[in-house]
C-alpha cells in the first residue's frame, strides 16, 4: 500500500545534471516564445483595430472633429505594433505559465502541487480581472476627470504613443494589485504571518493601499481611490481565505494527535 509520504514525494527522484536542466529550460522557453509569436502573427493584421479598441475610452470623450495625434514619424506603425505584441504576450500567459509549471512541477511534493496549482490558475484570472476593471471602470472615469479639469481654451489632443504608455502602466498596475489575495495567502501558508496579525494591522494596510494607489496611478484622486478600494477588499478576501487555511491546518493537527493517542 502506498503511504502518505510516498504520495507526497516528487514523481521523479532521478538526479539530473545542470545541462539537463538547461536543456529543459530552453525547450520550455522556446515553446512559450513560439506561442507568443504565433498569436502575434494572427493578431498583427488587426493591430489598428486593437488600438482603436484600447483607445475607445478616451476617443469617446473627445469633442467632435478632434482626434488623437502622432508626433513621431514611425508612431502610426510602431505603437499598434507594440500594443499587439503586448496583447499576444498577455493572451499567451496561461500557456507560458503552464510551461513554467511543467519546469518546476517535477521538483515539488504532492501537497505542494495541490497548493500551488490552484494559486497559479487564480493568479491568471485575477490579473485579467484587474486589467478588465481598469479598462471598463477606471479609464472612463479618469479621462472624464481629466477633461473636466482641463483649462478653458485648451484642446486635448493626445499622442498615441503617450496614450499607449499611460494605458499600459494602468493595466499592469491594476493587474499586479489584484494579486493581493495570492500574496496574502502565501504569507499565511508559509507561516510568515497569521490572519489575526494581518487583521490587527488593518489600519496600516488601508493607508498602504492608498499610498500604493498614489504611486502606481496618475496624479488624480479618482484612479487612486479606484485602485486602493479594490486592493483593500482583495486583501480582506485573502485574510478570510487564510483563516480557512489555518482552520483546516488545526483540524489536521488535532486529527493526527488523536490518531497517535489512539495508537498508544
Amino acid at each position: 500500500m502506498t503511504s502518505e509520504n510516498n504520495r507526497d514525494a516528487p514523481p521523479d527522484d532521478r538526479p539530473q545534471s545542470l545541462i539537463d536542466h538547461l536543456v529543459e529550460l530552453r525547450n520550455r522557453l522556446l515553446h512559450a516564445g513560439g506561442a507568443v509569436l504565433i498569436i502575434f502573427a494572427g493578431l498583427f493584421y488587426f493591430a489598428n483595430d486593437i488600438y482603436a479598441f484600447i483607445s475607445a475610452p478616451l476617443r469617446e470623450l473627445m469633442p467632435e472633429g478632434v482626434s488623437m495625434i502622432a508626433t513621431e514619424v514611425a508612431s502610426p506603425f510602431l505603437t499598434p505594433f507594440k500594443l499587439t505584441l503586448v496583447s499576444a504576450f498577455l493572451i499567451a500567459a496561461p500557456y507560458w505559465l503552464h510551461q513554467a509549471w511543467c519546469f518546476i512541477a517535477p521538483g515539488l511534493y504532492g501537497k505542494e502541487k495541490r497548493f500551488v496549482a490552484p494559486l497559479l490558475i487564480t493568479s491568471i484570472f485575477l490579473f485579467y480581472g484587474g486589467m478588465a476593471f481598469a479598462y471598463w471602470t477606471v479609464l472612463p472615469l479618469a479621462f472624464a476627470f481629466f477633461h473636466a479639469v482641463s483649462p478653458e481654451g485648451v484642446m486635448v489632443m493626445t499622442d498615441i504613443n503617450h496614450y499607449f504608455s499611460f494605458v499600459l502602466k494602468i493595466f499592469f498596475a491594476f493587474g499586479i494589485a489584484f494579486e493581493i489575495p495570492i500574496a496574502t495567502v502565501l504569507l499565511i501558508k508559509t507561516g510568515w504571518t497569521t490572519p489575526k496579525k494581518l487583521a490587527a494591522k488593518r489600519p496600516y494596510i488601508i493607508v498602504g493601499c492608498f499610498a500604493t494607489g498614489m504611486l502606481l496611478t496618475p496624479p488624480d484622486i479618482i484612479s487612486q481611490v479606484l485602485l486602493a478600494i479594490p486592493v483593500w477588499l482583495l486583501f480582506e478576501i485573502g485574510v478570510l481565505y487564510g483563516r480557512f487555511i489555518v482552520r483546516e491546518k488545526h483540524k489536521k493537527t488535532d486529527k493526527a494527535v488523536t490518531e497517535k493517542a489512539t495508537e498508544k
